[in-house]
């Protein structure tokens, strides 16, 4: 993937990125978080918090402590997964400041990595090109369904970025669980994307990605050649998901055989809405 693989998580410091942009890592590693959930700060003096994170004391106290004498003024949330909302809770009781974001989380079902936050309510509801401002900074949000229904992106017009979430990541490509999931909503937001300008994209996870849209047509790429492997796979006879996964999926960290098999069947979704597969007693074969 084409992004800055030098990442390194400091964890409890809230560091400048960029002149408008500091970030603060949680202490929450893993196989779907990388380092951790990145926390990101726009602006000075009044400022935007994105995915606040967590619920961790440590990492909530420390946001805080890097923003001594500053005002918080919006939460703001990318989607609701237990390593990017929870923390707007604390966040919010200490500094009065709203949380906004799309929509509570949409259908619950397996995950395949972080849970669902099922609490979160967003004071204020955004919406498909939505602005939120504060001196010398405006953010617009873009609805980018596909991990989640109610995934947004953030676009910092002053220095032509986005905070990508997890819709797309700086070091992993992105899980897709249905049912709130959706592999052809992911397809077309990432198709979306690719009409934008953004010189940078921030994701939630990762390190910067500094030339977007050759990573984003990558990913596209990505999704396209897995697709073809799944409907190579079940060319000989009926599969159930977690067959066609082993299959397509070799060498694969054990850890993430769940995300696996969701994702694939994120794709089997996709292909049985145009209809090149149909489900079988439990088998998923190709159509006739």
């Amino acid at each position: 993937m084409l992004n800055d693989r030098n990442f390194e998580a400091r964890y409890g410091v809230l560091e400048q990125v960029s002149p408008l942009i500091r970030r603060i890592v949680a202490e929450n590693p893993g196989p779907y978080t990388f380092f951790g959930t990145g926390t990101y700060v726009v602006g000075r003096g009044e400022v935007a918090v994105i995915d606040p994170g967590p619920l961790l004391d440590r990492h909530v106290d420390a946001l805080l402590a890097g923003l001594a004498g500053e005002t918080v003024t919006h939460i703001l949330i990318t989607h609701t997964h237990t390593d990017h909302s929870p923390a707007a809770e604390p966040l919010k009781a200490a500094t009065g400041a709203k949380t906004h974001g799309f929509a509570p989380h949409g259908q619950v079902g397996a995950t395949g990595e972080a849970g669902a936050d099922l609490d979160f309510r967003p004071d204020v509801v955004l919406r498909d090109g939505d602005v939120v401002e504060g001196p010398g900074w405006h953010l617009t949000a873009h609805h980018t369904p596909g991990h989640t229904s109610n995934h947004l992106c953030y676009a910092l017009e002053e220095e032509a970025a986005l905070f990508s979430g997890d819709h797309v990541m700086g070091w992993s490509t992105t899980v897709i669980v249905p049912p709130d999931g959706s592999m052809a909503d992911y397809m077309r937001s990432l198709s979306a994307l690719m009409q934008r300008g953004d010189r940078i994209y921030w994701p939630t996870h990762g390190g910067p990605i500094r030339d977007p849209k050759a990573h984003v047509s990558e990913l596209i790429g990505h999704r396209v050649h897995r697709r073809e492997q799944i409907l190579f796979a079940m060319s000989q006879r009926p599969m159930s998901e977690a067959e066609i996964a082993r299959a397509v999926y070799v060498g694969l960290d054990p850890r993430l055989r769940g995300a696996a098999e969701q994702s694939t069947l994120a794709h089997l979704l996709e292909l049985a809405e145009s209809g090149a597969v149909a489900l079988e007693s439990g088998k998923w074969r190709r159509a006739r």
